[in-house]
């Protein structure tokens, strides 16, 4: 593909990027760190609503030292090699893959999120998040833009995989 038909995916890729690092800058300078000790609305978040048709929503800052719920936590020097690799691998096959190629939108919204999560661990020491759902009575873990995208991303690329040309993909071809 030539560099100039990848403009928009890399464009959208910033702005997401741009969009996940400031709200994550001013979850980190303006809300309280997540503690159970506090008695406020859930943990010492701020309530955005509360029990909408079942639904609480509130901003949580946290940081995440590890992967996905904190795995991996003692291994940063190796998640950030690990995010580094899948970074590189998403943005080769942006650059690569057909213009007319379904699985470029979603791959640009999962690599938005990859960049935007990798890129924590160098200001704050770990993934910021500070989106907290409780959908009826779930407590949902707390997230972020850059997860958003990257769940965005992936439902959109396993629709994309599982359907061709707006009908079924059959799971086995039989010849």
């Amino acid at each position: 593909m030539k560099l100039w038909r990848a403009y928009p995916l890399f464009g959208v890729i910033a702005v997401l990027f741009c969009l996940d690092q400031v709200t994550k800058w001013l979850a980190h300078g303006w809300l309280a760190p997540l503690t159970s000790n506090v008695n406020a609305y859930p943990y010492g978040g701020v309530p955005v609503f509360e029990n909408l048709l079942g639904v609480s929503f509130s901003l949580n800052y946290i940081v995440n030292y590890g992967a996905a719920w904190g795995h991996f936590s003692d291994l940063q020097s190796l998640l950030i090699a690990v995010r580094c690799v899948v970074i590189t691998c998403l943005l080769g096959l942006l650059f690569f893959l057909p213009e007319t190629d379904e699985r470029r939108w979603p791959l640009t919204l999962i690599t938005a999120g990859a960049l935007g999560n990798a890129f924590d661990p160098l200001l704050y020491g770990g993934v910021v998040d500070f989106f907290h759902f409780v959908l009826w009575g779930y407590d949902f873990p707390i997230f972020n833009i850059a997860d958003s995208s990257i769940c965005l991303g992936v439902g959109w690329l396993c629709w994309a995989l599982m359907m061709k040309n707006g009908q079924p993909a059959p799971l086995f071809k039989v010849r």
